[in-house]
């Protein structure tokens, strides 16, 4: 069997490569839906370092798919079922860390082939079923959504019992879904949501408060909170948490940034906070992402919103002109809708 795999070679320059996939030991998949997530489009635009782009490439990129079952040697997965592949492919266990923060683990569109082909090989215990119904555009991104998933299960583990109000800062995508998997977990807790682009904020209607980070109630106090917004931004949304937060809050830090942030340990230290990261998840993460989806169909219904384009892709022009798109979406997803 052989298999064309769409591997970046440079920025911007994607060459078509033929590999033998795995059917002895690996379930056949091929994609249905994929999405384009953010450090996709920092490979493709060379937002890397030098050193960073020589280690990673030639590679398949996006790790974000839903596809549907056409072999598998173990018999576990009919063919025509629907999955979601997980992208974390841990090669060891360990009893206190987790999979997707073990060194030694593979991460597809990281260092190793992500889902851009036409089949995808993937271990048979890194896959999970799709929920009859939902959406597959939404499954598409149920890796991102299991990254919130996976930050609101640590928050589970780290927080204190007092939970009367919530912030979430970031009015992009991760900021969204983060704020309605906490709102449908803890439906009673005040909501508060904090961003910079009007236009984003008014998506987040299901919050109890939605503020500008400019215009923010000076007298506003939060239990705890969520740092969504990363880059640049990150650093002013960390110092208004840290400003704003109850003692003994907890700071859940989800952003990416490329440079060191400052922070004010001083009141760190005086209010007692506890900050902790989060990165990536694992197969239990996908697990829980689904039963959330299957059990609160309001998450679903307003995933649909951040459902930015689809774009259909025949060829390798329409890959080129969806992470074109994508560049210039500043909320929601492109999904591509694989027809080769």
């Amino acid at each position: 069997m052989i298999n064309a795999v769409y591997r970046l070679i440079a920025p911007g320059m994607i060459d078509v490569a033929c590999t033998e996939p795995d059917i002895r030991n690996s379930v056949i998949l091929r994609p249905v839906y994929l999405s384009i997530c953010k450090a996709d489009q920092r490979y493709y635009l060379g937002n890397r370092s030098r050193e960073a782009l020589k280690a990673k490439l030639p590679m398949a990129l996006i790790h974000e798919c839903v596809a549907k079952v056409v072999f598998d040697p173990t018999g576990n997965y009919k063919p025509g079922e629907i999955v979601v592949p997980v992208p974390n492919i841990p090669t060891e266990h360990d009893d206190v860390i987790a999979e997707n923060y073990l060194p030694s683990s593979h991460f597809c569109s990281s260092g190793y082939d992500g889902f851009l082909r036409d089949y995808i090989d993937m271990p048979p215990d890194r896959l999970v079923r799709v929920p009859q119904g939902l959406n597959l555009k939404i499954a598409s991104f149920a890796e991102l959504i299991s990254v919130a998933v996976h930050a609101v299960s640590r928050f589970e583990r780290f927080s204190h019992s007092r939970k009367d109000s919530i912030g979430i800062w970031g009015d992009g995508n991760l900021g969204f879904i983060t704020a309605l998997i906490v709102k449908a977990l803890y439906p009673e807790t005040k909501l508060y949501i904090f961003g910079t682009v009007y236009e984003k904020l008014a998506y987040f209607a299901f919050a109890d408060g939605v503020y500008h980070v400019d215009h923010s109630p000076e007298d506003l106090k939060i239990d705890h909170a969520f740092e969504c917004v990363g880059g640049e931004g990150s650093r002013f949304a960390i110092a208004q948490i840290i400003n704003m937060i109850n003692p003994e809050g907890t700071i859940s830090l989800m952003g990416v940034s490329e440079r060191f942030v400052d922070i004010n340990t001083r009141l760190v230290l005086e209010k007692g906070l506890r900050l902790f990261g989060s990165s990536r998840s694992g197969i239990d993460d996908f697990k829980r992402t689904m039963e959330l989806l299957e059990q609160h169909p309001k998450i679903a219904a307003y995933l649909e919103n951040i459902i930015g384009g689809v774009v259909e892709i025949k060829s390798l022009a329409d890959v080129h002109a969806a992470f074109a798109q994508d560049i210039s979406r500043h909320f929601g997803k492109t999904v591509l809708k694989w027809e080769k």
